[in-house]
């Protein structure tokens, strides 16, 4: 999950991935309203880059005429901001220009639902909402977690539940299923960081229930504390599900990632809260891939498929 405290990742803004393809969506209902016929023109839809991996699943959709779309969106496009460096959610496709991950996956979908033109910027995770309030951006998708705190300044569409995952060697030699086959067991995690606090609060469970104590090896980084698992010194290392879906994924990792029930966080699009009009149309168009499937397509293309929400709500329902 990112917090305001996240490192800056991408020092300058690179505006990207919103290449317009002047070709006609066959048999989608036109999206612009001028009050005369002749001046009625169909959606211009744009494409996704071959490295997105749910690019056949966003080039399958078409606008959903049933959304009123503002008039501003219509004619400037989606201003999406996002912070790259947190695969799978965010990242550099091979050429390092283009953004790939299931943000901009949705990002592309949600464009494609609205018959709209897209630009996806890198933007500093701090600078983002910021960005958004001074009306640089329409919106964050950058696995933003829903909160009391952003939500003074923010109204959030919620499109995922992120939760945490242990990652263990392939088999799962160590029978790690739950938190509590972690007793007494090694657990390697990052040093102040989200994974150690969960662990430690494992630990104390085990204790409560009256069997031994989780025997946790602090690391600086992620790399280090996912060497130990794979080396046998840790039986597992905690972290984000996404995350370490990707490290499991990832060629000969030798790894496998294994969701913890519980603990799930709404993950959420950031608009800025006076903004009720896009709130409305984003909500509207993330729930239409909803219905059509391809909003579980495209978590499914990127192996996450598990994060998907069965509605779009708003502010985590508050």
């Amino acid at each position: 999950m990112r917090f305001p405290t996240t490192p800056a990742r991408g020092a300058l803004a690179l505006v990207l991935g919103a290449v317009l393809l002047g070709t006609t969506a066959c048999g989608a209902q036109s999206i612009s309203d001028t009050g005369s016929d002749a001046d009625v023109t169909e959606a211009t839809l744009i494409s996704a880059p071959e490295e997105d991996l749910a690019a056949s699943v966003i080039e399958g959709i078409e606008p959903d005429g049933a959304i009123t779309v503002p008039a501003a969106l219509r004619s400037e496009g989606l201003k999406v901001t996002t912070s790259v460096g947190y695969p799978p959610m965010e990242m550099w496709g091979a050429d390092g220009k283009v953004i790939v991950g299931v943000d901009a996956s949705l990002a592309r979908g949600l464009a494609r639902t609205l018959g709209v033109d897209l630009t996806i910027t890198d933007q500093e995770f701090n600078a983002q909402i910021p960005g958004v309030l001074t009306g640089r951006f329409d919106m964050v998708m950058s696995s933003m977690t829903d909160n009391a705190e952003r939500r003074e300044t923010m109204s959030f569409v919620d499109y995922v539940s992120a939760g945490n995952a242990f990652l263990v060697q392939s088999g799962n030699p160590s029978g790690v299923t739950v938190p509590a086959d972690l007793c007494g067991q090694i657990v390697s995690v990052v040093d102040n960081g989200s994974s150690a606090d969960l662990a430690e609060e494992f630990s104390a469970q085990c204790i409560s229930d009256g069997n031994s104590a989780i025997d946790i090896l602090k690391f600086e980084g992620d790399s280090e504390a996912i060497l130990a698992v794979k080396s046998g010194r840790a039986a597992a290392t905690i972290g984000d599900y996404p995350v370490a879906v990707h490290r499991a994924a990832e060629a000969d990792s030798g790894l496998e990632a294994l969701a913890i029930d519980g603990g799930e966080s709404p993950w959420g699009i950031a608009i800025d809260k006076k903004n009720t009009e896009l709130l409305n149309t984003v909500q509207q168009a993330l729930q239409s891939m909803i219905d059509s499937g391809s909003y579980q397509d495209i978590l499914g293309a990127w192996g996450v498929e598990q994060m998907a929400v069965d509605s779009a709500v708003v502010n985590d329902g508050q």
